[in-house]
């Protein structure tokens, strides 16, 4: 069977996005199959955090026909929801600990920090910007999920940090995982083919409520 024939892990019909009571998007219909990479592109504003954070179940869709959506995920925002005072060994343990996934030991967890180049035994506090994304992105490789949402996830990184975030998202794609993400920067060149999906600010936004009332 190939990835084409197998089950969707995200089947949306006539999905539709809205924020502050703002029409962005819709209606969408968007079908995502283990190996997918789906890369959502558009203009400042135009609600691609909308739509993934939609996707995470994190939010309602404004309207939908159906809706078949993979719990078996990772959603990481944009922001780093990182607690401050402590190191990163133990702010990993914590991401993974609220997630449900299994925890490794502290030292485990220092240790494949380290090896990405992110030291421990300091606040968080004290790290890059670079060095926080990374952590925040280190779950993807120590508890696997079907589903990886990831809302600009190169934002921060070096060269070499963007290669190996591509190399992990090669092999999980090859494993029968999926991708859909946002990224203003362009993919790097190890990144699994992708297909785009270009999110168009409407020609006349909508107050949906006016537009209930008036149904």
């Amino acid at each position: 069977m190939t990835t084409r024939d197998a089950a969707p892990l995200i089947a949306t019909r006539g999905w539709a996005g809205e924020r502050a009571g703002l029409l962005l998007w819709g209606p969408l219909d968007l079908d995502v199959r283990p190996g997918d990479v789906v890369h959502v592109q558009g203009p400042n504003g135009c609600g691609k955090t909308t739509l993934l954070r939609t996707l995470a179940g994190l939010r309602e869709p404004a309207a939908a026909t159906s809706t078949l959506l993979c719990r078996d995920l990772w959603w990481i925002g944009h922001a780093n929801p990182l607690v401050e005072d402590l190191d990163a060994a133990a702010n990993l343990r914590l991401l993974l600990a609220v997630a449900g996934a299994p925890v490794p030991s502290p030292a485990a967890a220092a240790g494949h920090l380290q090896a990405a180049g992110v030291p421990c035994g300091r606040p968080v506090r004290l790290l890059s910007a670079g060095q926080r994304r990374k952590l925040t992105l280190a779950p993807l490789a120590l508890a696997p999920r079907r589903l990886w949402l990831l809302d600009e996830p190169f934002d921060a990184l070096d060269a070499d940090a963007c290669e190996a975030l591509a190399a992990l998202a090669a092999r999980h794609t090859a494993q029968g995982g999926a991708i859909v993400l946002t990224s203003h920067q362009p993919l790097p060149r190890a990144f699994p083919p992708h297909q785009t999906l270009q999110l168009r600010p409407l020609g006349k936004r909508e107050q949906l409520l006016n537009s209930e009332q008036s149904a």
